[in-house]
């Protein structure tokens, strides 16, 4: 059946804000669907609050409403607009939340607005506990047994009967939030409380705990036609009781038996078609016994694009959320190509003929006394993902992607080896789990001890085994002595050559090259979706080490733009952003755009975005093999935050050309004593500092600064480490803590500037005109992360002296580092005088906030002044807008309640929304404005 006619206008509901257990892989679906129904011809108009993705913006979308997620919200835009049909099914839990209240409203009926995708029968049933149960029960399916309960008196009773352990599972949340597992009476009255208080409905599911089963998910897709196929199955390496999204997970399931995945396979559909009558996808969860028996009871269902369906599409190359788009318009799933083939049916269940891994990435670090042990309630920001023709392979490479300063998995001399350490995290698992499971085999644990403790089936604890029996066999040779098929078989098991280089005590370029001298080189492969079984049209690629190589480099003048990694807090999905413009920029400019990139929930690795996607970590050896198969005109570096910049230092040193501002000039910036002597020689106001390599210099310096100081370390983001501290106590002791976590770091001390307001600038620069796009000021004083606070666009009370100073600092600054391309500059005013906190001359997380704001593509033009295509002065920039937007911090406390929540140097919030006001009159406004003085009086 061809598309429904009828449906001119959509209206898409977007996430909001970046919280924890809801992040960018709901800017990657909405996006997707926006793009899949504008191919339609379709008017595509969008609510979100959220200014850092790429969905609200105007290459996406044609209508873009960056307002509060509310009723009132989607009143004024059906006033406005003609919306035919409503999709909320790719903006997460937010979305349907959001859907059913305007649905009970009877504000879609009044405006004639019909909703795709799912149907409101299907958000109740699968939200509802009581409701999810009784109909797993009517159509065969195994639940655990469970009681609904929406009081406390209720929820004691409920205990009684089923008996300990228990789960507690509030309805209508997101991420996990308020879920515990409870192994006591004593602890149930706290966790019951908290769950109730959880729920929007004062409603918790409490079941009984199968704590120590297996855990899978299946990715659905179904048309009008009631076709159903699976897309993915997922399987956790954590057994049940840990969070999906704070799970490693395998695609596809490696432990599961064939008849069992059938029976699966057959539950999920039939869950499916049993919600509701609708057309979209759907994420199922089950619960699998460790025994012969395997037998399997569901968990819930997800009526939506969930944050598995952005791991599954990139797992598979099938676009989920694409496809999910077009059935909710009519179409069925055989009229539809796919899209990697372009040739063969979207009909059809993808084959993989290689493994992907997921490891979450956490940022613990960033809170004091977090509760860091794993459970029912999500607590990663961000994730990565690896492909590798086998699961050692893959186990690596994620591992690599991480960015916590390990090579890899194992091999580094960094593994614990205290055993009561070790047993300790087995049992209380936490973000280095993983990594202890390794030291543990390596201490000689027993197998089967590290399986009764986790949980983790053996077959996983094989494979982890097997690397260790290849790195003893590997340290019995010397470099020139090392067969070459054990080296080649290191290699195919994902080794870094880092990590050869510790286990044969040379240096990581000395394996690099006794590998080519072997013609051991890493060649590349295609995700089909169909294990080769059909040419793929699509250029997405991931490596491995074999004999044929499936990417041929083209003639064509190429970029390279090096992606953020995984999302953390510090950096997160506003990077993303800045590198999606910055691929399709130089695709303007007519070069053949590349982008490496290892995070599955973004935009940038989505495989029509650029020409060429390589799925592979953001690290040192898998980007210069690229770049030695490529040789790409340049590598842009300036738009992927710190994951980026600190890998120009090496392309530098290898001849490679960073596009753009010079490696020099982006490390004066980021080296805090140089930086600060430039602003000395051109007489710009700056605080006293002066910086030191020990904790015996830290107290020597400070008696010639004087207290409060403001202690930070070089090349970091996110203000890392920061914190302001008012004596020699304090000074000696976070010097310490420095640098036993970033030895060799220089660290800069500031004289704090007590009191002072912070204001900050973007600007792009060509080398000799700088054009200011944005001066932004802060409400809360200088001492709280420019992240953490809110930021008012204009300034609301500054001076015309105190801007003129920010103008002229800005434009002296950027041409004093010789920028092309973006700079951000900070700054503290006191007294009218401006002082320079400090400059980076890249993308930062604010030019998303500045360009929505101003509706003007920043870092599209930002690019094309890096490849030197044009200057600023080709620009016509629009007139600015009337008025003022507010940039809103959004943070994730709630998954940590007992950790401090006060604000400082160091950032801790995960996301941001963007609020407009007319005039400073505003009440949302003054509310926030007279939290200055609040600050201010502390």
């Amino acid at each position: 059946m061809p598309r429904n006619n009828s449906l001119k206008s959509v209206l898409i509901i977007g996430s909001g804000p970046i919280v924890i257990g809801q992040a960018c892989e709901f800017d990657y679906a909405g996006s997707q669907a926006a793009r899949s129904l504008k191919e339609e011809g379709i008017e595509v108009t969008l609510i979100n609050s959220n200014p850092a993705t790429i969905m609200t913006d105007k290459v996406i979308a044609d209508n873009i409403y960056l307002l509060p997620l509310t009723a009132d919200s989607i009143v004024k835009i059906l006033e406005e607009r003609q919306i035919d049909a409503v999709l909320p099914t790719m903006g997460g839990q937010t979305a349907l939340n959001l859907c059913k209240e305007v649905d009970e409203k009877g504000i879609w009926k009044m405006h004639n607005v019909q909703i795709i995708g799912v149907n409101i029968d299907a958000i109740e049933v699968t939200e509802n506990r009581d409701l999810f149960k009784e109909l797993m029960i009517k159509i065969g399916v195994g639940v655990a047994p469970s009681r609904i309960a929406n009081s406390f008196l209720k929820g004691k009773e409920d205990a009684q009967e089923l008996g300990f352990p228990l789960v507690i599972r509030p309805s209508y949340t997101l991420g996990g939030t308020g879920a515990s597992f409870v192994h006591t009476t004593e602890e149930f009255d706290k966790l019951l409380t908290r769950g109730l208080h959880a729920s929007p409905i004062h409603e918790v599911l409490i079941e009984t705990a199968v704590i120590g089963w297996k855990e899978y998910e299946l990715e659905l897709l179904r048309d009008a036609n009631d076709n159903v196929i699976i897309i993915c199955s997922i399987e956790n390496l954590d057994a049940m009781g840990i969070h999906t999204g704070d799970s490693i997970t395998i695609a596809p399931a490696m432990t599961l038996s064939d008849t069992t995945y059938q029976k699966m396979r057959n539950m999920a559909i039939l869950m499916m078609r049993s919600i509701g009558d609708f057309s979209g996808g759907c994420n199922v969860q089950f619960a699998v016994s460790p025994d012969e028996d395997e037998k399997i009871i569901a968990i819930e269902i997800n009526p939506r694009v969930s944050r598995s369906s952005a791991l599954a599409s990139k797992a598979t190359g099938y676009p989920i959320a694409k496809i999910a788009a077009k059935l909710a318009i009519g179409y069925h799933l055989d009229e539809l190509k796919n899209q990697i083939t372009q040739n063969t049916s979207a009909y059809f269940e993808p084959t993989l003929d290689y493994v992907i891994i997921k490891i979450p990435r956490w940022n613990f670090d960033k809170f004091d006394g977090p509760n860091k042990e794993l459970g029912l309630q999500m607590k990663s920001v961000g994730e990565v993902m690896a492909i590798g023709r086998s699961f050692q392979e893959a186990l690596q490479k994620a591992c690599q992607s991480l960015e916590i300063n390990r090579n890899g998995l194992g091999a580094d001399g960094k593994e614990l080896k205290n055993q009561d350490d070790i047993l300790f995290s087995l049992e209380h698992p936490s973000w280095n789990r993983l990594f202890h499971l390794y030291d543990a085999m390596k201490l000689g644990i027993p197998i089967q001890t590290i399986h009764d403790i986790t949980k983790i089936d053996k077959w996983f604890l094989y494979q982890i085994e097997d690397l260790l029996i290849l790195e003893q066999e590997i340290q019995n040779y010397k470099l020139k002595t090392i067969p070459r098929d054990l080296l080649f078989e290191a290699k195919q098991k994902g080794y870094a050559d880092r990590q050869i280089g510790h286990l044969l005590g040379v240096l990581e370029s000395e394996v690099f090259n006794k590998r080519v001298e072997m013609k051991i080189n890493r060649v590349y492969k295609l995700v089909d979706t169909c294990a080769a079984e059909f040419e793929a049209q699509t250029p997405y690629y991931y490596s491995t080490f074999e004999g044929e190589n499936e990417s041929v480099s083209s003639d064509k003048e190429k970029i390279i733009v090096l992606g953020s990694g995984p999302n953390r807090i510090g950096q997160g999905i506003e990077f993303d952003y800045c590198c999606v413009h910055g691929i399709l920029a130089a695709k303007e400019c007519g070069y053949e755009a590349i982008m490496i990139n290892c995070n599955p929930e973004t935009v940038s690795t989505d495989f029509d975005i650029a020409d060429k996607l390589y799925f592979e970590p953001v690290f040192w050896e898998h980007i210069y093999d690229i770049i030695m198969l490529e040789k790409p005109v340049g590598v842009i570096v300036q738009l992927g935050g710190q994951t980026a910049l600190k890998l120009a230092e090496k392309l530098s040193k290898y001849g490679i050309k960073i596009i753009g501002t010079s490696y020099e000039a982006l490390d004066m910036a980021e080296d805090r004593g140089a930086f600060s002597d430039l602003l000395k020689k051109m007489k710009i106001p700056y605080p006293n500092y002066g910086v030191v390599q020990d904790a015996s210099q830290s107290i020597e310096l400070s008696r010639e600064i004087g207290f409060p100081l403001l202690v930070r370390p070089s090349y970091v983001l996110g203000g890392q480490n920061m914190k302001i501290v008012i004596n020699e106590k304090e000074l000696e002791k976070h010097v310490v803590n420095i640098l036993r976590k970033m030895p060799d770091n220089k660290i800069l001390l500031d004289h704090f500037l007590e009191n002072a307001i912070e204001a900050e600038a973007d600007a792009i620069c060509d080398g000799k005109d700088v054009y200011i796009i944005g001066i932004m000021e802060h409400i809360e004083p200088a001492g709280i992360h420019s992240g953490d606070s809110y930021a008012v666009l204009p300034p609301f009370d500054l001076s015309d002296n105190v801007i003129a100073q920010i103008e002229k600092y800005t434009k002296k600054i950027a041409l004093a580092l010789k920028t092309k391309g973006l700079i951000n500059v900070q700054f503290a005013i006191k007294e009218e005088v401006v002082y320079i906190i400090e400059a980076n001359p890249r993308a930062s997380r604010t030019v998303p906030f500045i360009a929505k704001a101003y509706d003007e593509p920043y870092v599209n033009y930002a690019t094309k002044v890096m490849l030197g295509k044009n200057k600023v002065s080709d620009f016509e920039f629009k007139p600015r807008k009337h008025g003022y937007a507010i940039k809103i911090p959004v943070f994730s406390f709630d998954k940590f309640p007992n950790v401090n929540k006060e604000l400082g140097p160091e950032m801790k919030s995960t996301g941001e929304a963007i609020y407009f006001i007319d005039n400073l009159e505003d009440e949302f406004f003054r509310k926030v404005y007279s939290e200055r003085n609040l600050y201010l009086s502390k």
